[in-house]
């Protein structure tokens, strides 16, 4: 191992950083300017995710966007608090997308000291860590922790399974499903549905609740397919590809993400399915690439936001972010992530205190402060459940250039363009949710 490397790995428990030194220098450059920011400790955020194995290209976008959010805060002068300000670093964990590996990392942070920890690709894994971080917190009161939930979406986590330590920055799997089935709803001619998802929690919770709303808004449709695979596993989705051309479904509705989503899309379009595709997460992470021409139309996404919402600054916003990481490859900035560390900083500024309860009490009920973001997003902190309430929009897949497509996605010449904006109250959803308070 080179004196370098070594230098880059920040404790012995730390999973091996994935990308290239290069790559790297940037985050490297932000713990050093944290580490001499004079008497002042950094206020460190653990990000544990798979940035390796099957799902290692989510993990990294979830680390860019981190990273620039961090950035940001940091080039202001960091977090503004009694003894003086502090600079946030954030602290890679590699998950490998295990949710045991997840688990033994939440550990080595807490034992690290470090008050926040940040996960999302897997509701299974952000499952199992709110029970362990549960746990933690009601051993150790003088070691407690928060969990922020970037994109963790199985409703059960802010319902049945909420905790008064895990705050959830992202529109939960009902809050898409509905408007996705909204705009089923308004389309008359579509009769053949195909289900098709990720077979654990959120896949399954999809799945139940796709059926639901569809019976209730459009109970002349006709499911035709219901089908769940093992997640990160196939490699060649040409035969459920086949299945779902074969069952002459008009929309394939699905909740897929990562190499699942761009494996299947690329499926279909290779067996020329003339389905259209209603996707949670179309939009990225070489999607629109896959499906190409095919998708034109054809593929509709849900969001908090997307980069053609066509005002001054929302086109501001997505260009600094071009700027910062100006390689095709690693287009998509994700508006929630920004939203999530702008909020942790302004609540902990608020609570003067890195205590987890007081930076908690401070983030409920807390609305964003949209002005370091170019005010392009509404977004507050609901505190009955601790779900981040906020607008979602639903696009649609046409080329680059065309009216409304001013950008295009990963440098594929495909872009989405607004369909339908729906506001917070909107897409609200009631919870179940019943919060136990530390005394």
């Amino acid at each position: 191992m080179t004196p370098t490397r070594r230098a880059l790995l920040i404790a012995p428990l730390m999973a091996p950083l994935t990308a290239s030194l290069a790559w790297l220098g940037p985050w490297a450059s932000q713990r050093a300017q944290a580490q001499n920011d004079g008497p002042h400790e950094p206020v460190r955020l653990a990000m544990v995710e798979g940035l390796s194995g099957a799902f290692a290209n989510a993990g990294e976008a979830v680390f860019r966007n981190l990273l620039w959010a961090t950035e940001r805060v940091n080039q202001r002068g960091g977090v503004r608090l009694p003894g003086g300000p502090r600079l946030l670093e954030l602290v890679r964990f590699d998950s490998k997308g295990q949710t045991e590996e997840a688990l033994s990392l939440l550990k080595a942070a807490l034992d690290q000291r470090i008050g926040f920890v940040l996960q999302g690709n897997s509701s299974a894994t952000a499952a199992a860590l709110i029970d362990a971080l549960d746990k933690h917190n009601q051993r150790e009161p003088q070691r407690r922790a928060l969990f922020l939930n970037y994109s963790a979406v199985d409703p059960v986590l802010t319902n049945e399974r909420c905790s008064f330590w895990h705050f959830r920055f992202d529109a939960h799997a009902d809050m898409r499903l509905a408007a996705l089935t909204d705009a089923l709803r308004d389309e008359r001619d579509v009769q053949r549905v195909y289900l098709f998802g990720q077979d654990y929690s959120f896949g399954q919770q999809v799945a139940r609740t796709a059926r639901e709303m569809l019976a209730a808004k459009r109970p002349d449709v006709v499911i035709v397919g219901d089908e769940l695979h093992p997640l990160g596993r196939v490699k060649d989705f040409l035969p459920y590809a086949s299945k779902i051309a074969a069952s002459g479904a008009q929309v394939v509705l699905t909740g897929n993400w990562g190499n699942d989503l761009t494996l299947l899309v690329r499926a279909l379009r290779d067996v020329g399915s003339n389905a259209r595709l209603f996707t949670f997460y179309g939009n990225a992470l070489g999607a629109p690439a896959a499906v190409g021409d095919a998708g034109v139309g054809r593929v509709l996404a849900v969001a908090e936001w997307h980069p053609n919402m066509g005002d001054a600054g929302s086109d501001a916003f997505y260009a600094a972010f071009r700027q910062r990481f100006p390689d095709p490859r690693d287009d998509y900035v994700h508006l929630r992530m920004q939203a999530m560390v702008e909020m942790l900083a302004r609540a902990i500024e608020r609570a003067a205190t890195l205590d987890a309860t007081a930076v908690a009490l401070a983030l409920e009920g807390a609305r964003l402060d949209a002005g370091p973001l170019g005010m392009v997003h509404d977004a507050t902190m609901r505190a009955g459940d601790h779900q981040l309430q906020q607008p979602l929009v639903l696009s649609v897949m046409d080329r680059a250039g065309a009216p409304g497509v001013k950008h295009d996605v990963e440098g594929s010449g495909f872009g989405f363009r607004t369909l339908r904006r729906i506001e917070p109250a909107a897409a609200a959803q009631p919870h179940r949710c019943r919060l136990i308070r530390p005394a």
